[in-house]
C-alpha cells in the first residue's frame, strides 16, 4: 500500500486549493492509498503535514501554479509537481502514473 502526501495551493487560494486536495484524496483511496493532503489557501496553512507523515510517504505530491511554503521539507522524497487543474480534473491519471511508477522501483 502507497503512502502518499500533497500540498496543494493556488494563485486565488480558494477554490482550486481545496477542490484539488479532495480530487487527489479521493483518487488515493480509491486505490486503497494512505492520503493526507495539506492545503495551503486563502487563511493560509490547513491540515499541516507532520514529519513523521512526510517521512513514511512513499511520494509526495505539490501543486506547481504557485510556490510552496516550506517546500524544503520534502528534500529527499519522490516529488511529483502538477498542475493544480490537473489536480483537479485528472487525479486518477495521476494517481495512475504514480501507481507505475511505484510498481518499477517495487
Amino acid at each position: 500500500m502507497a503512502r502518499i502526501v500533497a500540498v496543494t495551493a493556488c494563485p486565488s487560494g480558494v477554490a482550486h486549493t481545496y477542490m484539488a486536495a479532495e480530487a487527489l484524496e479521493s483518487a488515493a483511496k480509491a486505490k486503497g492509498w494512505e492520503v493526507k493532503v495539506e492545503t495551503q489557501g486563502s487563511i493560509g496553512l490547513e491540515n499541516e503535514l507532520t514529519s513523521a507523515e512526510i517521512a513514511a510517504a512513499d511520494i509526495v505530491i505539490l501543486t506547481k501554479d504557485i510556490g510552496i511554503k516550506f517546500e524544503e521539507r520534502f528534500t529527499g522524497k519522490t516529488i511529483v509537481r502538477v498542475n493544480i487543474s490537473d489536480a483537479v480534473k485528472r487525479a486518477e491519471a495521476i494517481m495512475n502514473k504514480i501507481d507505475a511508477h511505484l510498481a518499477q522501483t517495487a
